[in-house]
């Protein structure tokens, strides 16, 4: 079965998508004004769902946990994305409040990985964030329990595929009030 599974895996395409052109000389100040632009570009492009992203978490023993959510916001204050606070999530972020989140744009093999501590917006936030959500979420949902979270970047990569493989990464990294990007 082992070698079949092997076999199969290899043979299934990778890096099948068209990737956008990317003019590395002319890279923004900062990563939101970046994400807001590949964004723009997924939403052109119809890529399903492309506010989906993947959140890590840790629990209390640092057992890594990962599950998709949907991007509420992003701005100079962070990325934002909501839940219960008596939630696994809500949990773990209880315990150690830090996080990453993982874009993946697949038809433009393209992904977003932001990555840092985890803050709490205020309580009107909050409740504002659940009632812009359905009648019938909200009847689902407690008001006090619900919670609107930010991570806080201190890195933001962006990752371009290539067929050759030979990927591009912008990777932007907090430098005091700003940000310093590696390629």
């Amino acid at each position: 079965m082992t070698d079949s599974t092997k076999s199969m895996l290899r043979a299934l395409p990778s890096l099948a998508g068209t990737a956008p052109p990317l003019d590395l000389g002319d890279l923004p100040e900062g990563p939101v004004t970046l994400f807001l632009d590949w964004l723009a570009v997924a939403q052109h492009h119809e890529v399903a769902e492309p506010h989906a992203m993947t959140l890590s978490t840790v629990d209390a023993s640092g057992m890594p946990d990962a599950r998709v959510v949907v991007l509420k916001d992003v701005d100079q204050r962070g990325w934002a994305f909501a839940s219960t606070r008596t939630s696994v999530k809500g949990g773990q972020l209880e315990v150690c409040p830090n996080a990453a989140l993982t874009f993946w744009w697949q038809p433009l093999v393209r992904s977003v990985r932001v990555r840092g501590p985890v803050i709490e917006a205020s309580r009107d936030e909050s409740l504002a964030d659940l009632q812009a959500r359905s009648v019938a979420a909200q009847q689902a949902v407690d008001p006090d329990d619900w919670t609107l979270w930010r991570v806080v970047p201190n890195r933001v990569e962006f990752w371009q595929g290539s067929p050759d493989r030979r990927h591009v990464r912008i990777a932007f990294v907090r430098d005091g009030d700003g940000w310093r990007y590696e390629t």
